[in-house]
């Protein structure tokens, strides 16, 4: 058994520092990194993607909405063919720094807003898809499992990698509860590594009303701007590899 850790790093922009990207870095081994839309900027993306491969973390492209005041949180009225440009558009801006430090561009994933909209609206999967296929075709396409990002990723031809995550409850559906409602997010180590197991062992997660939603994940996800977020990554990949479960970067 097998998986790949990843985390969405690289938000900090200007005077502004998020995140335990530094330590966090030592534990993944895949990052998603802000593109200057819903977080960074071209300091920290450039700082970011060569940390990532002093570490031997796979680069990948974080894409969001225009949102910096609301995190990219917040989902923006956008036509297919406006999110296709926007997506080609931050994925351009990465491939710069991934280019003069020599690293491949491992995998492109949908930030927050974007990515839930992408997992049930067919139109925005299609064009986030389309956009990956154009300007990064051999690169991964990270969806949430049994999505529809997944499912147009896989028609149009593109390697995917289906996402659960750590750190946040599940509807009844299998789709991430909003953030707008307050239990959205696990509040304790032990429920983290609880969920984790139960993804990993299971292949379930247990949904908001307690029933068993079946998933099969290829990468878990940890957010970067979570509290002690790498103090327990390192112990939740500790945790992993006593039950012989080996952490590796996705497609190796």
């Amino acid at each position: 058994m097998r998986i790949d850790l990843n985390a969405d790093i690289g938000e900090s922009f200007g005077a502004y520092k998020f995140g335990e990207d530094d330590k966090l870095l030592s534990h993944i081994t895949s990052a998603n990194i802000a593109c200057g839309f819903h977080a960074g900027d071209f300091h920290v993306m450039s700082r970011t993607v060569k940390l990532a491969k002093e570490k031997g973390v796979g680069v990948g492209a974080h894409p969001g909405y225009p949102d910096i005041q609301g995190f990219g949180r917040r989902e923006l009225v956008m036509t297919p063919q406006e999110i296709y440009e926007m997506v080609i558009y931050q994925i351009g801006a990465l491939q710069g720094f991934c280019k003069i430090y020599d690293v491949p561009l491992q995998h492109v994933k949908p930030h927050g807003a974007l990515y839930n909209a992408a997992a049930v609206n067919r139109k925005i999967a299609e064009a986030i898809a389309e956009a990956v296929y154009d300007v990064a075709p051999e690169s991964i396409l990270f969806g949430l499992c049994n999505s529809e990002l997944i499912l147009a990723g896989k028609q149009r031809g593109l390697k995917t990698a289906a996402e659960a995550f750590a750190d946040r409850r599940y509807t009844d559906e299998g789709k991430l509860v909003s953030r707008q409602q307050p239990h959205a997010v696990l509040p304790t180590f032990a429920e983290i590594l609880e969920q984790v197991k139960q993804i990993l062992l299971h292949q379930r997660v247990q949904t908001e009303s307690g029933q068993w939603c079946r998933l099969q994940a290829d990468t878990i996800c940890f957010h970067g701007d979570g509290a002690n977020v790498a103090e327990h990554t390192a112990q939740i990949r500790q945790a992993l590899e006593n039950e012989e479960i080996k952490v590796l970067r996705v497609g190796i």
